[in-house]
């Protein structure tokens, strides 16, 4: 992960102000979903990803740094996680989780940076 899990690498071509909603998500076996939201802010941002029948429709927030690579072309985002991985992240509720630091707290501890919102070490 980056020091700033909330924020894209600067090798994923990602550019702000791109509208993602729709792309697809591609984990390193497979795809996982489409984005249903994402964030662009500094220091948070993300993407709400619908799993659709995947996992029996379960979203999942995954931080920016994840993002590997953007192709607006095909309108696809490879992210740098396993579909397991992505299964088996803390669970996401729209409605309780987008402005929950708790939650960011445990998806840092979850992928290895034990960093919450901000990057900053808990």
């Amino acid at each position: 992960m980056t020091e700033n899990m909330w924020s894209y690498t600067s090798t994923s071509g990602h550019l702000a102000g791109t509208d993602l909603t729709g792309y697809k998500v591609e984990a390193t076996d497979g795809s996982v979903g489409k984005v249903d939201k994402h964030s662009d802010e500094v220091d948070d941002s993300y993407l709400v990803v619908d799993t659709g029948v995947w996992i029996f429709g379960k979203e999942v927030l995954l931080p920016a740094s994840t993002v590997v690579k953007v192709d607006p072309q095909d309108e696809k985002i490879f992210v740098n996680l396993t579909k397991e991985q992505i299964k088996n992240a803390p669970e996401f509720h729209r409605d309780k989780h987008l402005g929950d630091s708790g939650y960011r707290q445990d998806l840092g501890t979850y992928y290895g940076t034990g960093a919450p919102f901000g990057g900053r070490p808990a």
